[in-house]
């Protein structure tokens, strides 16, 4: 690979562009999605289920992507620009197809695509940063990545608050706000990722990685075969931050899952079933609420920047995990919907902290030559916990919970204090 030239900050802003539309699209399933389960007639034990998509889609789809681009090379589309490509183009079909779900399995169905194609789009990012930023400007170039999750996700939280003012009604079984919201996410996904695509050119790898590109063995179940001999070769930190996410991610789909709900019991006394013009109004006020905590991601994300320089990423990500539990403990117990948004305001810096300083504790450790499939590595260690959580969260919560959205929430704030331990024993090997 040729040597890596120091890029400006606005070049750094235009490569991370893609990202404000994968976002927007993971801001709507975080948000929207559950909500128009409940719409469809879910029950509550049943939303964690109907949520497997996203865990097992990057589960699967992730690791080999990365794999896949570490062995690609094409001098007109580039290494990793193809999969952006290809991962948004099956994001926008799926986000203009999503209001029309007529059924809640059709809504299920259309939301295992849309993953497969974000996570098709997300994984090679995270690699681009590390293929085109040498070690001093990276942390710039994750922590871009964090601002426009804030600010793609604050978009899309923010639709959820506003449409249902401008467009009322109904158009077949969900409100047309929906359909708003969902086309928005369309055209930004494939926007965003043609811009970055555009502005930037990927770095040509050297002869000598060339000639072994085409040396190496091509087959189908190659890329799973690369997998499994990297994570054998595993660095230590990476196996210490598999910990981490455990709690961590666990604790962020126990929030996302009953954050409507846990509003609509705490300040509105309300249910799905017994109000549902008050459980919509909680659902508006929750799309406000989530889009305050990205705009604290995004103005806060260069701030830990240089947090992260000068103390550690490690020391940084442990205090952030704490403000975020400390935020979700608080949270259940306000009955004054205006107050939510104090008490969020510490799981916006800590979202800040999770979509790009972890990166910053193990890239050092990463050969360059594997920087796609051990990016695909670390999702493997966010979605395992999501999975987890899907499978066994409908029984806690029914059996241990009460089935008591808040509760849910009060248990998030518990795992993340955990989360924030495991971080501070983890070592670093490099610096």
């Amino acid at each position: 690979m040729l040597k890596k030239v120091k890029l400006s900050f606005w070049q750094i802003l235009n490569m991370n562009v893609g990202f404000f539309g994968i976002q927007y699209s993971f801001g709507l399933q975080q948000s929207a999605v559950n909500p128009i389960y409940d719409f469809l007639g879910a029950s509550p034990h049943e939303i964690p289920l109907l949520n497997l998509a996203g865990p097992v889609t990057g589960l699967l789809v992730q690791p080999v992507i990365g794999a896949m681009s570490d062995k690609t090379w094409h001098p007109k589309f580039g290494r990793r620009k193809p999969y952006f490509f290809i991962g948004a183009l099956l994001c926008s079909l799926c986000l203009l197809a999503f209001p029309f779900s007529s059924s809640l399995w059709m809504a299920a169905g259309l939301l295992w695509i849309l993953d497969a194609g974000n996570n098709t789009a997300m994984e090679p990012y995270r690699a681009f940063i590390a293929d085109k930023l040498d070690d001093e400007q990276q942390p710039l170039g994750f922590q871009m990545q964090s601002f426009f999750t804030g600010f793609g996700q604050t978009l899309a939280n923010l639709s959820l608050f506003i449409f249902p003012m401008i467009f009322i009604g109904k158009t077949g079984s969900l409100p047309t706000w929906v359909y708003a919201s969902f086309f928005l996410g369309a055209v930004c996904s494939i926007g965003s990722i043609l811009w970055s695509i555009k502005t930037t050119k990927e770095i040509p790898p050297s002869n000598e990685e060339l000639k072994r590109m085409k040396e190496e063995k091509k087959g189908f179940f190659e890329p799973l075969v690369e997998i499994f001999a990297a994570i054998g070769d595993m660095p230590k930190v990476m196996w210490q931050l598999a910990l981490v996410y455990l709690f961590q991610w666990y604790a962020l789909f126990c929030y996302w899952q009953n954050s409507s709900k846990s509003i609509a019991l705490s300040v509105w006394d309300a249910t799905p079933k017994s109000n549902p013009v008050a459980y919509e109004q909680a659902v508006s006020w929750t799309g406000l609420v989530n889009g305050w905590y990205n705009i604290v991601t995004f103005l806060v994300a260069f701030v830990l920047v240089g947090f992260a320089k000068k103390y550690s990423p490690k020391m940084v990500h442990a205090v952030c995990l704490i403000l975020a539990a400390i935020g979700f403990l608080a949270f259940p117990h306000i009955d004054q919907k205006e107050w939510l948004f104090f008490a969020i305001t510490g799981f916006g810096i800590g979202w800040a902290s999770m979509m790009g300083i972890p990166y910053l504790m193990v890239v050092a450790d990463i050969p360059k030559e594997r920087y796609g499939v051990y990016m695909g590595i670390i999702n493997m260690m966010i979605v395992i916990p999501m999975i987890l959580q899907n499978v066994s969260f409908g029984y806690i919560l029914k059996n241990f919970l009460d089935n008591d959205p808040r509760q849910a929430i009060s248990f998030a704030g518990v795992l993340l204090l955990m989360s924030a331990f495991c971080t501070l024993v983890i070592k670093t090997q490099k610096k």
